[in-house]
């Protein structure tokens, strides 16, 4: 029972996960404190309110809508995304990309790890040259 729970605590994509969240949480801090310290600031000054929190507040029989505090939060989600994107989601595709052109072209990554698909193609490629030599002797391999 518990080689089968550290096979599945080492396997990459649990720790990547893991790591993925430990930044994720570190970067919800910064856009945070972005938006809490200028992004807010800014917009309060427009609706000449403190923040977005009390910019747009709209009270209806003691209720308060806070419309400043949903369109923080979209700002803060936008920015959040954005930089995900840009920094993590883009690069990864545009390497994806390129490996799978190089592939395609039958350039082989010498620096890179052997993947059972390159096994397989040599292993391909070796029995077809033993069935190419032994059909003129008769042999079958």
């Amino acid at each position: 029972m518990l080689k089968g729970f550290k096979e599945f605590i080492m396997r990459g994509n649990v720790m990547d996960l893991a790591v993925a969240v430990v930044v994720g949480a570190a970067f919800t801090a910064v856009v945070t404190s972005l938006v809490d310290n200028l992004i807010n600031p800014l917009v309060g000054l427009l609706f000449k309110a403190e923040s977005l929190n009390n910019a747009l507040v709209l009270e209806v029989a003691g209720a308060q809508f806070k419309f400043g505090a949903v369109i923080g939060a979209i700002i803060s989600f936008l920015i959040v995304a954005a930089v995900v994107y840009f920094v993590f989601v883009l690069p990864v595709n545009t390497l994806r990309t390129r490996a799978e052109e190089r592939r395609n072209a039958g350039v082989v990554d010498e620096e890179g790890p052997v993947t059972e698909l390159d096994v397989l193609t040599e292993i391909r490629d070796l029995l077809q040259q033993d069935t190419t030599k032994d059909s003129g002797t008769g042999k079958h391999v």
